[in-house]
């Protein structure tokens, strides 16, 4: 038995709807490859994309699944990790330090998330808008470590590349803890790199000390 096709009243073949649109989902988030974000690549390359944030993050979510508070379906964080940007292919890149295109942040991705999901079949659509929304809310145990990984990782390259990017966009060192300092909610270990990080790029002058 063909699961793939269906034969039409004149003879024709064709796709089987569900497969259809699950297939078309996979192609749209193709376009996530081309958000890309402030952030650059490790050895001062060039900035990345957001298909390469997500997927960066899960695998440091698997790797790193020891440093949870609590613990966590690790699956469930890692496909947190891959889908909680598909929603830019819509509504672009907004920067963590961007204080006016943060006002506006929430309702572009919420259409976004309304389209680019509605393009699957609706069960898996519900299950996705779901687990999106769990990210967002940041309540359970998955989705404070999947915020983790999504503070650590950026923070991780901007470090190892000198503090450019903080430098570039005189970020202060309010502007990092207000978003860093979180991190502790998914792993108090892990926030103890991170404030590590930050201590010493202060140190630097690539993150301005607030007075």
């Amino acid at each position: 038995m063909n699961l793939c096709y269906t034969d039409t009243e004149k003879g024709e073949k064709t796709m089987d709807e569900r497969l259809k649109k699950q297939l078309d989902f996979a192609l749209e988030i193709d376009k996530e490859k081309n958000i890309f974000r402030q952030t650059h690549l490790s050895g001062h390359g060039r900035n990345e994309n957001d298909a390469e944030h997500a997927w960066h993050m899960a695998i440091m979510a698997y790797l790193l699944r020891e440093y949870s508070n609590e613990p966590v379906d690790i699956a469930k964080v890692m496909l947190m990790c891959l889908i909680h940007d598909i929603v830019e292919i819509d509504a672009g890149d907004t920067y963590a330090y961007d204080a006016e295109n943060l006002k506006t942040q929430k309702a572009r991705e919420d259409a976004a998330k309304e389209r680019i999901f509605s393009i699957l079949p609706e069960d898996q659509k519900a299950e996705l808008v779901a687990l999106f929304d769990e990210f967002e809310a940041y309540d359970t145990a998955e989705s404070k470590f999947a915020h983790a990984m999504d503070n650590l990782q950026p923070l991780m390259l901007n470090n190892n590349n000198g503090g450019a990017d903080w430098r570039e966009h005189q970020v202060s060192s309010k502007q990092v803890h207000g978003r860093q300092d979180k991190t502790k909610l998914g792993s108090k270990k892990l926030f103890e790199v991170v404030d590590d990080i930050i201590k010493q790029n202060i140190d630097k002058g690539n993150i301005r000390e607030d007075e």
